[in-house]
């Protein structure tokens, strides 16, 4: 890595210590020579790769994904067939924000951290945080902008994130804390949650095996989020993707259908090419109760 590379990483990750807390004390992180360091002590190493880990303690159930679904799902991000759904989140994260205040989003199982750093680059004076649970992710968040800070944390055992902090929060195809996340928006932050509809991807079902979308998600969401959040916009966002073979393969290999799917090269290739293909998606904004 260049020493130009490194020094960006740094300086990403400097930007936002004032808001990450230690996860063994709680106390607030500061910057110090190659790594993140609380009062009492106890320092965290920025990695060679850019980010840094807060994870502590056993390891949990959840594991995160895959260096290779990381691999698919960026070949696809970067083809740019989720534009649509990335300048839809950019929309919702800035709006009833002046983004020339600054402030920090984090995106909460940022994956790749495609869709923070659309957010970035739509507003200059934001700093980012990419959060999630795999090593694999961390290294990807931490080269995905200038200003994403990458750190490796496990939502699910605590956000390392210090009390209403955040300007705003994302959740993309990502699991959920809703009480975790509720605790570290700032007054008025913005908590942008994504999720497939029933007709996301829906003509590859029957000839690929992708998983189908839980006709119920609607209002499993509406439960988690209840006496947390208020929803006060919901956008949905749908369009056709005319994808070629290449394509539909990294669209399997990248999500949760690669752990399901019998979508063998054959399978693919008796497909039409190219095959078009259903994004489906809604954009909900929820602010605190």
């Amino acid at each position: 890595m260049s020493p130009a590379r490194q020094v960006a990483e740094q300086s990403a990750l400097a930007a936002v210590a004032e808001v990450l807390s230690c996860p063994e004390c709680d106390r607030g992180l500061s910057p110090a020579e190659r790594a993140l360091r609380c009062a009492r002590g106890h320092s965290f190493d920025i990695a060679r790769q850019g980010y840094i880990s807060l994870l502590t303690g056993a390891a949990g159930k959840l594991t995160g994904d895959s260096a290779t679904m990381l691999d698919a799902r960026t070949a696809f991000q970067g083809a740019g067939y989720f534009s649509p759904i990335a300048d839809a989140i950019a929309a919702a994260a800035g709006a009833g924000h002046d983004p020339g205040t600054g402030g920090i989003i984090a995106d909460i199982g940022a994956g790749t951290g495609y869709y923070l750093a659309r957010v970035l680059d739509a507003y200059p004076a934001v700093r980012g945080i990419g959060l999630d649970i795999a090593k694999s992710a961390g290294r990807r968040c931490a080269r995905a902008h200038p200003r994403a800070a990458a750190v490796v944390a496990d939502a699910w055992r605590g956000l390392p994130i210090r009390d209403h902090t955040l300007t705003a929060a994302l959740s993309v195809f990502a699991p959920r804390n809703p009480d975790a996340v509720s605790r570290v928006l700032a007054p008025g932050g913005r908590y942008i949650v994504v999720t497939p509809t029933v007709s996301h991807l829906a003509e590859l079902i029957e000839p690929i095996g992708m998983v189908t979308v839980d006709p119920e998600k609607d209002r499993r969401l509406a439960e988690a989020m209840a006496g947390r959040f208020t929803r006060t916009e919901q956008r949905r966002i749908e369009y056709v993707m005319t994808l070629p073979h290449t394509d539909i393969a990294n669209l399997v290999a990248m999500g949760p259908s690669a752990h399901h799917a019998d979508a063998t090269a054959e399978r693919i290739a008796r497909l039409p090419e190219p095959f078009e293909v259903t994004a489906s998606v809604t954009v909900g904004t929820y602010l605190t109760t």
